[in-house]
């Protein structure tokens, strides 16, 4: 077993394809998929589960994943230390549902890390994709909530992916209007406020059932209803059309500007938001700044942690 052995089966899971790392690598299709064949010969496990979809971790690769990126981190904190090496690239990936404050982690984490070279990623994405992404370590962490509603779906999924959900923070829920909406200012809204109001709300593709919904209270019925794709849209719509979207009630006026506020919504429901990840492995030390940037985020809207 090498050292370039465990740097080529990271980056076929970092890259999700044989062909795609072989290409970051620069080196051919046929050389990568051997050297991985015969790591897992070495080894003695099926690393890899292939088929005509493509390639996906197994669940003995998983656990050896944790382990090789532990091993190739600390050679390159040797290599550093006595062969006067550069940093290596930081790298770390992130999928989350729209939430701002995750933005704003991601930001902050970026900030902090002082890295001469980094690839991060973060994708907003739909729910199902976030849990796929993260059973398939193409993310090392999602973002995602749990209500009443939701969490026997969500809990089965998750133990069924062998992922962990590690809660962050409760919040009653709010809706995010326009400043310029007539229910800007109230102390509190209920649902039959909202009525003639434009409802928005996240599309989720194929997998749109209810309870992947980004929003509480996805079965109630609305005269007016619009999905979107993306939160710039969102909050485009919410300005333009006086519409309104559920979630936590943090706003963020550096990404959001100033048009946008919450208001609490008057219901019996709540909302926990908390992170997923690979029930077998330990997450990177990048991922590890990023959940505590998420704490200090979530701190300072005046949120208490879950911990």
């Amino acid at each position: 077993m090498t050292l370039q052995q465990l740097k080529y089966m990271i980056a076929v899971v970092n890259c999700g394809s044989i062909n795609e790392a072989a290409k970051k690598l620069f080196i051919t299709q046929p050389s990568l998929s051997s050297a991985i064949k015969e790591l897992e010969a070495e080894v003695g496990v099926e690393l890899f589960i292939r088929s005509p979809k493509g390639i996906t971790l197994s669940v003995d690769g998983a656990e050896f994943l944790g382990y090789a990126r532990q091993v190739v981190e600390q050679a390159a904190l040797l290599e550093q230390r006595y062969l006067n090496k550069k940093p290596s690239r930081q790298l770390c990936s992130i999928s989350t549902q729209h939430y701002a404050f995750a933005v704003n982690a991601f930001v902050n984490m970026i900030q902090q890390s002082g890295a001469e070279e980094y690839e991060f990623t973060l994708r907003e994405t739909r729910t199902h994709e976030i849990i796929e992404d993260v059973k398939n370590l193409r993310s090392e962490i999602g973002i995602l909530y749990m209500n009443p509603f939701n969490r026997k779906v969500i809990e089965k999924m998750l133990r069924e992916n062998r992922l962990d959900f590690h809660p962050l923070f409760e919040a009653e829920p709010h809706i995010f209007i326009s400043t310029q909406n007539p229910l800007s200012g109230r102390r509190f809204v209920t649902l039959e406020d909202l009525e003639e109001y434009p409802y928005l709300s996240f599309e989720q593709g194929e997998y749109n059932s209810f309870y992947f919904s980004e929003e509480i209270l996805s079965t109630v019925f609305r005269k007016k209803s619009i999905h979107v794709s993306d939160r710039a849209t969102l909050f485009n719509l919410l300005i333009g059309l006086n519409g309104y979207t559920i979630s936590t009630g943090i706003v963020s006026a550096d990404l959001n500007g100033d048009n946008i506020t919450s208001v609490p919504l008057r219901v019996d429901d709540h909302i926990q938001v908390g992170w997923i990840a690979n029930h077998q492995l330990q997450i990177s030390k990048q991922a590890q700044v990023y959940v505590q940037e998420l704490k200090t985020v979530i701190r300072s809207s005046g949120l208490a942690l879950l911990e």
